[in-house]
């Protein structure tokens, strides 16, 4: 369910079908910047009422799966 909640997200942000979108894919390979990582923060952050991430968090997560498995431990699952 995280997964695919991202997979949506990210694919809205970066204007892909969610479906390319696999835990494996990084945020390099989608062109991210540092300003897109700031807005998928905040986005994450709304989606998931989750408490604002730290520049520390966002610099350890390097793909959708680092994202979906600090999601995971945020949420308790």
């Amino acid at each position: 369910m995280i997964f695919e909640r991202v997979a949506n997200l990210l694919a809205e942000q970066f204007g892909l079908e969610p479906e390319d979108i696999t835990e494996d894919t990084g945020f390099e390979e989608l062109g991210a910047d540092s300003v897109d990582l700031v807005e998928l923060s905040m986005n994450l952050e709304e989606e998931f009422g989750i408490d604002e991430m730290s520049e520390e968090e966002i610099s350890a997560i390097h793909n959708v799966g680092d994202l979906v498995n600090y999601l995971r431990g945020k949420l308790g699952e």
